[in-house]
């Protein structure tokens, strides 16, 4: 079905293949997410169970080929992102962990050995990843990080903590960046290496229905096979990023539409001062409002994924793109929330549930005043960040 905020017939520039895999997420997600979101959201739990079936639609690595992933395109793997996340954030950020940070890692920057160690049965979700990179004091400045990794004979040697790190407990390999004396490196650390613990951060307001942990590094002892060859420097662990920052702008429009959509079917049935709320004045601005930001939101995930499709993208599209849809996002969902008033704040409707994951999305993968600094020298040609 189409949604009511596609003023401008963007289904219309989608592929039959394209559509038809949006269909199919849509689907799962009609079928398999959202009868359970509001209560793994309250307990705090991220479905385990959804794993297999996420890999048996394809869903994990799906940008990547060989190695059993699906080789979709770009826009087939933001289509699927955009769906997940109108279920839920912490869904479709299981699948941009999994694919877009970890397998990416291993793709991009692993020898044979690994990406055929790895990637098959990350791909049927037999293996679990996670991807290391943030710590306490090293959120939007990593080039701060404190990790190291130190060659003690043929082995390495790993010490140092890392934050906010989705799925490390219950992840079977962490993608873990440290400082070296050759300069930022990537590493393989199998989770059951002794010295490597994850403990899931509690207490969150947002992503509840995810896994985000710390994870302490303490002596962890690596052969050399367990260095991503090619993974050095910070350019590498900002290439996987971008990757996720990708899906991010996809995914947040669905975010918005499902906040649309709940919000417009009840307004429709919701009657006051004998009609329905719909048609009164006031509420109407708000959906012409969202619709408007939305279609314009999908139009920029549109060029975007069209041009990484031709090999033409560059990080500052991506930052534009992550910046501009999750504010858009974020906007309407709490404006979504005003039209349902009171009702609006439990977890029988969507809209705050999606305003408060979003919280979280704007701020991971590139808070919102680093993705203004990236434009910005962009822009002007100068570089504000130091």
């Amino acid at each position: 079905m189409v949604s009511a905020s596609d003023l401008l017939d963007i289904d219309g520039e989608f592929s039959d293949r394209e559509l038809a895999l949006r269909e199919t997420v849509r689907e799962f997600v009609d079928r398999r997410i959202r009868p359970g979101i509001a209560g793994w959201f309250e307990e705090a739990r991220f479905p385990v169970e959804l794993i297999p079936e996420l890999a048996e639609l394809g869903l994990l690595g799906m940008h990547l080929s060989g190695y059993g992933c699906a080789g979709r395109t770009a826009v087939e793997y933001g289509l699927a992102a955009q769906e997940l996340e109108a279920g839920d954030s912490g869904i479709r950020t299981f699948v941009s962990v999994q694919g877009s940070l970890a397998m990416s890692a291993i793709a991009k920057w692993g020898s044979e050995v690994q990406k055929a160690t790895w990637l098959p049965r990350m791909a049927r979700g037999d293996a679990i990843g996670c991807f290391g990179l943030t710590e306490p004091s090293a959120g939007s400045d990593p080039a701060a990080m404190r990790t190291t990794a130190r060659r003690e004979g043929d082995a390495w040697v790993l010490d140092g903590t890392k934050r906010w790190i989705g799925l490390a407990s219950i992840a079977d390999v962490a993608v873990i960046w440290a400082r070296t004396e050759e300069g930022v490196r990537g590493f393989l650390v199998p989770t059951e290496t002794p010295g490597f613990s994850a403990t899931p951060i509690t207490g969150k307001l947002a992503m509840r229905a995810s896994i985000q942990c710390d994870v302490a590094l303490d002596g962890v002892r690596l052969p050399e096979s367990a260095v991503l060859p090619e993974g050095r420097g910070l350019r590498a662990a900002f290439s996987c990023l971008d990757e996720a920052r990708f899906g991010i702008a996809w995914g947040a429009i669905g975010a918005a539409r499902d906040s649309f959509d709940t919000a417009l079917a009840y307004a429709q049935e919701r009657t006051q001062f004998g009609r329905p709320i719909a048609g009164f004045q006031l509420t109407q601005a708000k959906f012409v409002d969202m619709a408007l930001e939305i279609q314009k939101a999908q139009l920029v995930a549109l060029r975007l994924g069209r041009a990484k499709d031709a090999g033409r993208l560059e990080p500052h599209m991506i930052s534009f793109a992550k910046l501009n849809n999750t504010r858009v996002a974020i906007d309407v969902a709490r404006t979504a929330r005003t039209v349902l008033g009171g009702n609006g704040v439990t977890l029988d409707l969507s809209p705050m549930r999606h305003a408060s994951n979003l919280e979280a999305v704007r701020t991971y993968e590139g808070t919102d005043e680093v993705h203004t600094l990236v434009l910005g020298e962009r822009i002007t040609g100068l570089r504000a960040f130091r």
